[in-house]
């Protein structure tokens, strides 16, 4: 008489802390495979029970802000190299195609972050974004030392941003990462290169 195997367990827990980590992977690759998801899908995915993520999450509004939080911490991670301010221009321009890059290795998450209203309720998410603005301001103050860095933050972001949407949205092509690179690199350098007068008639 053959013998009727069990059905493998459901993890109904992790050790060490670790559900946490394990429902955001789980959520993002399902969020970057293009799929909707609910908590309930999103325990499916992590084989977990249904009742884990709540442990976490208490509704899909607060998973999605965390997915945002770890998508600021990962980008403000590659853009400061591990915490480090920019110290020229030509570092300057490299967090813009840091930036860029990002968008375009993770572009649900990256839609997630900055194509929906920020929750203000949500302290850690407002924190982690207020932190990436911040990062770009003291960067600019280290390289331009005697100059407002509020307005020319808001000029590189504002360059930087479009130029990854309209890679994300097919207006500009994204051959490879280098192409794409050398397209940040050869933008920043045309508004660098524009006369601080215009030219007289």
């Amino acid at each position: 008489m053959q013998e009727t195997q069990p059905a493998p367990a459901v993890r109904d827990g992790y050790h060490h802390g670790d559900l946490r980590a394990a429902l955001l992977d789980a959520a993002t690759e399902m969020l970057e495979a293009g799929a909707s998801f609910s908590l309930r899908a999103v325990a499916r995915h992590a084989n977990v029970s249904q009742s884990a993520p709540y442990r976490h999450f208490a509704d899909r509004e607060a998973l999605e802000s965390a997915l945002a939080v770890r998508g600021f911490h990962e980008l403000r991670g590659r853009l400061s190299q591990g915490g480090r301010l920019a110290a020229s221009e030509a570092e300057l321009t490299e967090f813009a195609v840091a930036y860029v890059g990002f968008a375009l290795q993770h572009p649900a998450v990256f839609r997630l972050m900055f194509g929906q209203p920020c929750d203000d309720r949500n302290d850690e998410r407002v924190l982690a974004a207020g932190e990436l603005h911040t990062l770009l301001e003291d960067s600019i103050s280290q390289v331009y030392a005697h100059i407002d860095p509020a307005p020319l933050a808001t000029a590189l972001w504002a360059l930087t941003h479009g130029l990854a949407f309209l890679h994300l949205d097919g207006k500009l092509t994204a051959d490879s990462p280098e192409a794409v690179a050398v397209r940040v690199r050869d933008a920043i350098a045309a508004i660098r290169a524009l006369p601080t007068t215009p030219a007289s008639a």
